[in-house]
């Protein structure tokens, strides 16, 4: 093997079903949270969240420090795709790119002419797809959806995650303390320094790490993007003369490291307290509102039209080509799947409406109904596909990633 990382296919098998796997899971805990919810004991679930220990709530344990080694995952993920993985080239990242962006616009302008004044916070909510319930929703179809479409989602959630990254440090930041982020800037200059220095131990890079957390937390910028830079500082470059490969990157042991404890913990963890809306108790025009009709049309209809229309229009004007094996139903199917924004949209609601529980009641609702109803038509359509292309992936030989 040689020196420089290389993502082999049965590492790619690995990662899609750990993903997969993690879907499934993620949805197992927002069923609970919703029973829980709307259950005698909801008033319970509701103050556990809200006890603290220590300087924090329950909840913004979960929100801000655990949520941080999600980021810290999403960023690790970014930076190997960018550099060694899917999105390593620009022919790779055409299609996927151009379909990220049509399924975080239009999802936003669908959400906004719905919505003015303070609830047009709320835009970016519907833009963004949870990977683990898309993938595990793909897992539940096997061998009726390609390799190259399953390429092609995760390439495209990604970016997606990429955006969502952008997104909340530039629109979701409070108001901003000059001295933590000054501190701040010094702790992200000793990671770039270690990097440079060619330090390959994590433990420097997680203990600086935790103390950017502190200071991004009290900077007043959203503490889970510490995560991000952290992980975008973590070498990925294995040492010269080594064998083993993957095995010596420090990005890959970490990534690694991370991928169970984040997919069947810390996001279910997140899915646990998030998910708990008591949609028993909510007015009947908060099933209406502007809020829940603008995220759930967002994800619905903004999504599979923005992914599926730029998609289309990309392959028609030649700036790229359809995922190997694939017809335009599977894609349409996709792209559908894309409608699942679970884990970041509702994040995002807790970043757009941090004052109003009502807000976040009709958003978070929004969220499970097209979440739900995207899931549910996307996996229909792809079960109904039977075409040859589904015939060219169950004849590939044995040693092709599935």
């Amino acid at each position: 093997m040689g020196h420089a990382p290389r993502i082999t296919p049965s590492a790619i098998r690995r990662f899609l079903e750990s993903q997969s796997s993690a879907g499934l899971v993620l949805m197992g805990a927002a069923v609970l949270a919703l029973i829980l919810a709307n259950s005698p004991v909801g008033p319970s679930y509701d103050t556990i969240l809200h006890a603290y220990v220590g300087p924090l709530s329950i909840g913004h344990w979960i929100n801000d420090a655990l949520m941080a080694v999600f980021f810290l995952l999403v960023g690790l993920e970014i930076k190997r795709e960018m550099l060694d993985g899917q999105l390593s080239t620009w022919p790779r990242r055409v299609l996927p790119g151009i379909a990220a962006a049509g399924g975080m616009m239009v999802p936003a302008l669908v959400y906004l002419a719905l919505n003015r004044g303070p609830t047009a916070a709320g835009w970016a909510i519907p833009a963004a797809t949870d990977i683990a319930f898309a993938l595990g929703v793909i897992a539940l179809l096997g061998t009726r959806v390609p390799a190259s479409l399953r390429v092609f989602l995760a390439a495209l959630a990604i970016i997606d995650d990429l955006g969502a990254v952008v997104i909340i440090a530039l629109f979701y930041t409070a108001k901003l303390s000059i001295p933590d982020l000054a501190g701040a800037a010094v702790a992200i200059s000793v990671l770039i320094g270690l990097n440079r220095l060619g330090v390959r131990r994590l433990t420097p890079y997680l203990l600086v790490g935790a103390i950017l957390w502190i200071l991004v937390f009290r900077s007043g910028i959203h503490a889970t993007l510490a995560g991000v830079i952290v992980a975008l500082t973590i070498p990925m470059r294995c040492t010269p003369g080594r064998p083993d490969g993957d095995a010596d990157s420090p990005l890959h042991t970490l990534e690694h490291a991370l991928h169970l404890p984040v997919g069947f913990i810390v996001v279910p963890i997140f899915g646990l307290a998030n998910a708990g809306v008591p949609v028993l108790t909510l007015p009947a025009e908060a099933l209406v509102a502007p809020v829940t009709l603008g995220v759930s049309l967002g994800l619905l209809l903004g999504k599979v039209t923005g992914v599926f229309g730029f998609s289309m229009l990309a392959v028609r004007l030649g700036l790229a080509d359809m995922p190997a094996h694939a017809g335009k139903r599977q894609l349409l199917g996709v792209a559908l799947l894309c409608g699942i924004g679970f884990t970041m949209s509702i994040f995002i609601t807790l970043l757009a409406f941090p004052t109003s529980p009502i807000l976040q009641a009709e958003a978070k609702v929004g969220v499970l109904a097209g979440s739900f109803v995207s899931g549910l038509l996307g996996y229909a359509l792809l079960r109904s596909v039977r075409t040859p292309a589904r015939r060219a992936v169950d004849q590939r030989p044995s040693g092709e990633v599935a």
